[in-house]
């Protein structure tokens, strides 16, 4: 066990030094040009003014002394933020500030409240993207992997061939061609759920009112999100069970007359579960950043919307945000798969021991 501490601790370390590559390339990437520099300018700048614009002292002030005063503040708020420094140095302060999560202010964008910090704007549509793509992951996920188990049973069965072309047919197509079918069919001509949007307007008065209005918003791309995306789990976990079902140490349990039940669930699940969690976990992350073109499609307003709009409008710190959040998730996920990993398999810890 001690070896298999120091193996985390490794992986730790190595976690750690990825994320802070991945965040500083996209500092760098952003901030080709200058952009990024030009924006916290513009900002500082902005700011300066209307605070000293709120003082009636100011406001008395003649023309060239308040101009003064603003070129004195802005210079000073600048050096503090560093932005005076040769742009090595500003990067790493930047890397820093990403790093702690000091997302700083968007642009262009705001949330519904009004509020221009990034964090505020990411932790609105959060929620938003968690309902609709983490819900649809786990249901299809759960749909999918059922379906795989009763495949692998039934290899090559007519049952099995016809899942089989379901999941090539559902695999190959994007979510939201799904997305444009379902809402010609279950909205303009059936006219059971609504084409879009997170609510009706006017919103309902009563909370309760509220969450089913929500709810049956949601239906419709959380139907096609599951449709879409059930195949792809169904197809992965048939063949990774079908594999794992030609080793020897399952032939030997079948040998010894054990039932086919037990066979399936002691022998074979275990060993085959650790790509099936990878893939779980992996699919999870990416649920919470939604997207871009299903939330397009249903005028969803989650995590892929918003990506979509601060590309649209170049909001650089909305973009870094996001990018900073999913590198943290992604590398939090890999560490806790590792662990995972040591508890669904023995072997891994005796690697981690042996691991010098």
């Amino acid at each position: 066990m001690p070896g298999f501490t120091r193996y985390l601790a490794r992986r730790a370390v190595l976690l750690a030094i990825t994320l802070i590559l991945v965040v500083y390339a996209t500092v760098l990437i952003a901030n080709m040009g200058g952009y990024i520099d030009k924006l916290l300018k513009g900002q500082i700048s902005f700011e300066v003014t209307q605070r000293l614009n709120r003082d009636p002292a100011f406001t008395r002030l003649p023309q060239q002394e308040r101009q003064r005063m603003i070129d004195e503040r802005v210079k000073a708020a600048i050096r503090r933020a560093g932005l005076d420094q040769p742009f090595p140095i500003r990067s790493l302060i930047q890397l820093k500030q990403a790093l702690t999560l000091s997302l700083g202010r968007a642009s262009f964008l705001k949330s519904s409240t009004g509020s221009p910090e990034v964090a505020d704007i990411i932790m609105e549509r959060l929620p938003r993207t968690i309902l609709l793509f983490t819900t649809g992951t786990v249901l299809a996920a759960v749909a999918g992997i059922y379906l795989g188990l009763i495949q692998a049973r039934r290899a090559l069965s007519r049952f099995d061939k016809s899942a089989i072309l379901l999941a090539i047919f559902t695999y190959v197509q994007p979510p939201w061609f799904f997305g444009i079918l379902f809402i010609l069919l279950f909205s303009f001509y059936l006219r059971i759920f609504p084409p879009g949007g997170m609510i009706s307007a006017p919103p309902p008065a009563t909370p309760t009112g509220y969450i089913l209005d929500v709810l049956y918003h949601l239906s419709l791309p959380l139907i096609t999100w599951v449709f879409a995306t059930f195949g792809y789990w169904s197809y992965t976990t048939r063949n990774i069970v079908l594999q794992t079902m030609s080793e020897d140490f399952v032939t030997a349990a079948r040998a010894k007359g054990l039932p086919e039940n037990t066979i399936l669930f002691k022998y074979v699940l275990r060993p085959s579960s650790p790509p099936i969690v990878t893939s779980i976990a992996l699919a999870l992350v990416f649920s919470w950043t939604g997207a871009i073109i299903t939330e397009i499609v249903f005028n969803w307003p989650g995590i892929g919307l918003l990506f979509w709009e601060a590309i649209s409008t170049l909001d650089a710190p909305v973009i870094i945000g996001l990018t900073v959040i999913l590198a943290y998730l992604l590398i939090i996920t890999v560490f806790l798969l590792d662990i995972i990993y040591a508890l669904l398999d023995p072997r891994i810890k005796t690697l981690g021991g042996a691991v010098r």
